[in-house]
């Protein structure tokens, strides 16, 4: 389907947001496919003025492999207070993952994070809803997604790059550039990982999305979603080797 027409743009944003949404120049304008390389089928093909805009909002990163993908924002802090005069800030300790693989406790602001906030959450027999090997598994996903949106951006820079084989080889490269290139690798085979859970965990662990309504963008039923999250994380943990 190829489309400048209303409403094209933000069709384009909501398949960019999705687990392994991309874009790259193709002959009639610039193809989009939701998949790990060009075996994907075309979802949908946009115009020039389509692709500017979307280099606007969301913003476009340089993609391992050639084209662009969506350059994710960085999560808002959550609203609740402790106290006077500080919003977003919720005192606690979050599980995370040493460099010798051990986990240890930190002191955290629990406001800043969507899955710190799940993981004060407990079942019907009191137990909490998440293990430390998956808060901690979600936080180095995290960590790495940040570095990863330090990498090379195309945002209000669209006309500098070219319009064919972008991305390129980075073997060989230095610097913050090839570093962030490498977490971007980092964070595409953890939610590989995840398998049918990726959009989900992409959803809580990058964007930092409320849990209804990451279902409500992903099309899932209602508390189909924390089921899959749970899955994914836990996925994620074995994928890290946590615990």
């Amino acid at each position: 389907m190829s489309g400048g027409q209303p409403g094209t743009a933000a069709r384009a944003r909501r398949l960019l947001s999705r687990c392994g949404g991309w874009i790259e120049a193709a002959p009639d304008g610039y193809a989009l496919r939701v998949g790990r390389d060009r075996r994907a089928c075309v979802l949908l093909t946009v115009d020039e003025a389509v692709f500017r805009d979307l280099t606007g909002t969301p913003g476009l990163k340089i993609r391992p492999g050639g084209g662009w993908m969506a350059r994710t924002t960085a999560p808002r802090p959550s609203p609740e207070v402790t106290g006077p005069g500080r919003p977003g800030v919720i005192e606690g300790v979050r599980p995370v993952m040493e460099g010798d693989g051990e986990i240890a406790l930190r002191r955290a602001n629990l406001g800043q994070s969507a899955i710190a906030w799940l993981a004060r959450h407990r079942d019907a027999d009191g137990r909490a809803w998440l293990s430390r090997a998956e808060v901690a598994a979600a936080d180095r996903l995290a960590r790495d997604a940040e570095a990863a949106m330090r990498g090379p951006s195309i945002t209000m820079r669209w006309d500098a790059l070219p319009r064919a084989g972008a991305g390129g080889d980075a073997a060989g490269r230095t610097g913050p550039g090839a570093s962030a290139m490498a977490a971007s690798r980092r964070v595409e085979a953890a939610l590989a990982a995840c398998g049918p859970a990726c959009g989900m965990v992409e959803a809580i662990c990058i964007r930092s999305s409320a849990l209804q309504a990451a279902e409500r963008d992903l099309g899932l039923a209602r508390r189909r979603g924390k089921a899959l999250l749970k899955t994914g994380l836990m996925a994620l943990a074995n994928h890290y080797r946590i615990g």
